[in-house]
Order: structure tokens, then sequence, then C-alpha cells
């Protein structure tokens, strides 16, 4: 057998015939020291001195242990000793024993059914997944004679589907907990798409989180090129995505990305990725977002003309599908000012973070331009604010919500949305919130309106 190697132990050796033969002369009243026999009586302070060094400090206990699980990997994985099965796969050959790989549901059902394997000595094993490589099946069988297995990153998908098809699921955990740990946008998508297919909805959830709360954020050449096209759907479609910093940077987000997916073969920069996308598109794809563009217009003229005082009840699905997402980061605590304009629905909301608070405040009156807003007497809008702060690699360190609200403002006037408690706050700060400024019902009178005008 090649000298490859893993771990996990599952019985102990034999005892050392030291320890055996030092047992046998306390059991008769006997012990040897400096060479001289001692009865029971002899050095009874020497004796309860040693006795209170072995309670108080069990260190050569442990180490015991540890040497015998060095021992049975080496003697009983590595070297094959007392081998009674022969493994063969992908041109490599493993002497094991049937005992350890019973922990294993699929040797346990080959060697305890009705299987020809069941009495066969050397087993050839088909490897139908093109994940799996000799390396991957070495950790996994030396897993079976040691407790301990010390997964690279960088190999925790080869090993996951070994560990899948041999039906370890103690491996299939510890794996699916490394690939937790280590999403990044290197990784991500490539976790992703294990979990899907080796059935840990855990990491896949996992990964969908970090993309929604990353995307925007992390955004490279090669997280755009190995985002498919259902995931990257299910991200932009997502109440939850974190977008920095208003919803036209998903538009150009997605333009990156969709002209990465049609020329897979660019390799510049991705400072010039914007740039090339935007002359890609304009010879090829001319009218491509004239139908969009006539809706949202649409849209801003049902705003203006008819009386639509904003959402009044609160509409989970109708927020979701259809609010639009503004982003700020806050690179450290301190006054802030900004605006979202919403696009010209009327409502222009100016938001100051301040000594630990969040205020939205409708901003009317100081319009150079009468008809830039609504002024209507009290405007209404359905929202969700989010914040959180993330560490180097995007992992959530800390988040909070206001769950969805409507807030009704009068002509400027302002209002406190969130108190921060400055023990949950990490800096830089994440802020996103999600605006609904029509109701439904004008949603779909507009889209009348849109018909007829069509007609």
């Amino acid at each position: 057998m090649g000298a490859l190697g893993s771990r996990v132990l599952r019985r102990r050796g034999p005892v050392p015939r030291g320890e055996a033969a030092a047992g046998r002369a306390g059991r008769n009243g006997k012990r040897k020291r400096g060479g001289a026999a001692e009865g029971p009586g002899d050095s009874d302070s020497d004796g309860d001195t040693e006795r209170d060094e072995r309670l108080l400090h069990p260190r050569g206990r442990r180490k015991k242990l540890k040497s015998t699980s060095k021992y049975i990997y080496q003697t009983l994985f590595l070297n094959g000793e007392n081998s009674d099965v022969k493994i063969c796969a992908l041109g490599e050959e493993w002497n094991l024993h049937k005992i350890y790989l019973c922990q294993s549901g699929y040797f346990s059902s080959m060697f305890s059914g009705s299987w020809k394997e069941s009495s066969m000595n050397v087993i050839e094993l088909e490897i139908p997944d093109q994940n799996i490589d000799v390396e991957a099946l070495q950790v996994a069988f030396g897993s079976l004679y040691r407790d301990d297995v010390l997964i690279n990153p960088s190999r925790v998908v080869a090993l996951l589907a070994a560990a899948c098809m041999l039906q370890l699921d103690g491996l299939i955990q510890q794996c699916g907990e490394t690939m937790k740990e280590t999403i990044t946008s290197q990784t991500v998508c490539g976790y992703y798409n294990s979990a899907g297919t080796y059935g840990l909805d855990s990491v896949k959830k996992k990964c969908l989180e970090w993309l929604l709360n990353n995307l925007m954020t992390h955004q490279s050449i090669g997280l755009f090129k190995e985002l498919s096209i259902n995931l990257m759907k299910q991200l932009i479609s997502s109440s939850n995505l974190f977008v920095l910093q208003v919803e036209m940077d998903v538009y150009t987000a997605l333009k990156k990305w969709m002209f990465l997916q049609l020329v897979p073969s660019w390799n510049g920069s991705f400072k010039q990725v914007l740039t090339e996308a935007d002359a890609w598109f304009a010879e090829r794809r001319r009218e491509w977002l004239s139908s969009v563009y006539k809706q949202q217009w649409f849209a801003m003229l049902r705003a203006e003309q008819d009386n639509d005082i904003g959402p009044q009840e609160i509409n989970k699905e109708e927020l979701e599908g259809n609010s639009m997402r503004c982003g700020r980061k806050l690179a450290k605590d301190g006054d802030y000012c900004w605006r979202w304009t919403g696009f010209n629905f009327g409502f222009d909301l100016l938001v100051t973070y301040t000594n630990r608070y969040i205020i939205f405040k409708r901003n009317t009156l100081n319009q150079p331009c009468s008809g830039s807003v609504s002024l209507q007497p009290r405007r209404s809008i359905a929202f969700r604010l989010r914040l959180a702060s993330f560490d180097s690699s995007g992992k959530m360190v800390c988040s909070r919500t206001t769950g969805y609200q409507i807030l009704t403002l009068e002509k400027d006037q302002e209002q406190i949305v969130m108190n921060l408690d400055s023990r949950l706050l990490t800096f830089p700060l994440y802020i996103c919130c999600n605006f609904l400024y029509t109701t439904p019902e004008k949603r779909a009178d507009g889209e009348a309106l849109l018909e007829n005008l069509e007609a």
C-alpha cells in the first residue's frame, strides 16, 4: 500500500508489558525499587506521594491514550497489519479491516447482507463521482481509525464527496462545519453548488446568506463568472439583498455579470468591466431595457397625477416583491446625512445618523422646484431598515432590523426610526432599507393605464 494517511481512534491497543508487570507486582504486595524487593509496609510515605502525584497530574495517562491512537493509525491503517480485506479504487490499494470499515454505512451494508463482497478479501470500488480522488479516499478511510480529522478547506469538497459515498455521517457533518466557517468570495459558489449536490441544506443556506450580505461589496471577476443564472436571479430578486448605494447599482452589477457570462473569455481588470460591458451591449442590445423604462416612467406618472398617499398597511409579499433597496456604509461612528430620493416617486427622503439614532425626514418645502416632489399634506411609505457589520471575510458579526413598518410623515416632518445600542455595533456599519412608495391598488391601476395607452 502507498504511504498515504489519515485518522480515527476506535479501540485501544494492548497494554505494554511493563505496565502489566507493574500491575502484577502491585497485586502480589511487592514492588521493586532500587533493585531490592519491598514489602507492603515499606516506604508508605513514598507510596502516598506517588499516588498523590498520579491523581494531581494525570498527564501520563493522556499521553498513553494519544500514543495508542497513533499506534492504531500507524500499525493498522498505514502499515495494514492483520488486514482482512483489501480495498482497490482509482489505481490505489488499502489493506484495511472489516471491523473498522463497518463504521461506514456503505461497507456495513456490504458486509452484513447477502452481497457477494461480504465474503471477498479483495474488493474493487467503482467511483462514479468525479469529485472523489485518491487523497479524499485516503482521508476518509483513515478517519475510521482515528477520532480527529484535520480538514483542509481547499480539499473539503472532495472529502465531502467521498464521505457521502461511504456514508460517513460524522465526517459529512465535519465537512459541513468546515465549509460554513470558511465561506469567502473565492469559495462561496463552489460550496453552494456542492451543498446542493450532497444535500447539506444548512451550508447552502449559509452560502446564500453570505451572498445576499456581500454580493454588492465583494464583486470580482471570479465571483461573477461562477454565479449561475438561477442563483443570480434568486439574489437580485430577494428583498434581503444588501444594496449599496441605490437600486440602480443592482442594475450596474447585473450588467457586469451578464457581460462576463456572455463573454467568459474576457480577462481584464474588474475596473474595466463596466466600460467594456457598456460598449458590448451598445452594439448588440440597443432595445433590451425599453419595456423596463416604459414601466418605470408610467409608475412615476401615476405617482404625480393620482392621489396616491402611499401604503396604508403592511403587505409583506408586496413589499418583498416590489420594494426598492437603498444602502449606505458608515466607515466609523460620527454624524452622517444623505438622501434617498425614491426615483422621483414623489418622496424625497433625508436620512440622518447621529448620536446612535437613525432619523427619516420627508424633504419637501426646500425643493427648488415645487413639482419635483409630492406636496400632499401627508404621505406614507412602507419600509424595513436593517443594520449589520461584517468581518474581513464577509461573515456577519452583528445585525439589527426594524421589521416591516408603515411611516406617515407630513411636509418636512422627521421621525426617529431606530435607536441603536452601542454594545451591538461594530464599524464599518452597513445600513440597508427596503422602501415601497405606492399602494398595491395603485400599482394595479398603473398596469391598466399602461395597457390602455399601448392599445
